[in-house]
């Protein structure tokens, strides 16, 4: 065992599972930090990496993708109100146990099946997907048994914002308007509420 995985602090019964099945001779280490990521564009990233979409000699019957370790799981980001509108819902097989859990509290309680489940939902549903499963290694915070492997960093490519439609900005400048009229008016009746003391106080 190395020193790496010895001074790992988390469960590495589970980190390290499954490892031994995977053919690791000639795969790179692939590392993505999801520290301020948007959940549906990383697992994109790493869906493509797992399968080997990204090699010249990617074929849809060989798993030629490369080992992924994501690290800070827990400060994936989603956009919108996704964290509170957005469920998992799944049936225990007995009548009217339908279950379900939002995101926020998915995040809560193990941030690293969310990114699981964004990436597997992207593969295709074959005999490559639980081995393509094995490579994708994620943990909730910084630090992982892996210290010793060869790694390379993964950059994200720019996210490209597009602009804003003119109907969408003129609601934007609307409501921004809106708001400071009501904080006008609120500083309005503080100051005549005041006045009215002070005239009180002096009469």
């Amino acid at each position: 065992m190395s020193t790496a995985a010895q001074s790992f602090s988390g469960n590495l019964k589970k980190a390290l599972a499954g490892l031994r099945r995977i053919d690791l001779e000639g795969l790179r280490w692939r590392v993505f930090d999801a520290k301020g990521q948007v959940l549906g564009r990383l697992a994109s990233q790493i869906s493509t990496v797992v399968q080997g979409k990204d090699k010249p000699t990617y074929a849809p019957n060989r798993d030629d993708g490369d080992m992924c370790i994501v690290i800070n799981a827990k400060d994936v980001c989603v956009t919108g109100r996704k964290m509170t509108d957005k469920f998992y819902r799944w049936h225990t097989g007995y009548i009217g146990h339908l279950k379900e859990r939002s995101l926020k509290d998915q995040m809560a309680k193990d941030p690293t099946q969310v990114i699981r489940k964004a990436v597997l939902r992207m593969l295709p549903r074959n005999k490559l997907r639980d081995d393509r499963d094995r490579k994708l290694r994620i943990f909730a915070g910084s630090e992982h048994p892996f210290g010793d492997r060869p790694f390379e960093p993964y950059v994200m490519p720019a996210r490209q914002v597009r602009e804003m439609r003119p109907r969408a900005r003129r609601a934007l400048i609307r409501a921004q308007k809106k708001a400071e009229e009501q904080a006008q008016e609120t500083t309005d009746t503080r100051k005549g509420k005041k006045r009215e003391k002070v005239d009180e106080v002096s009469a």
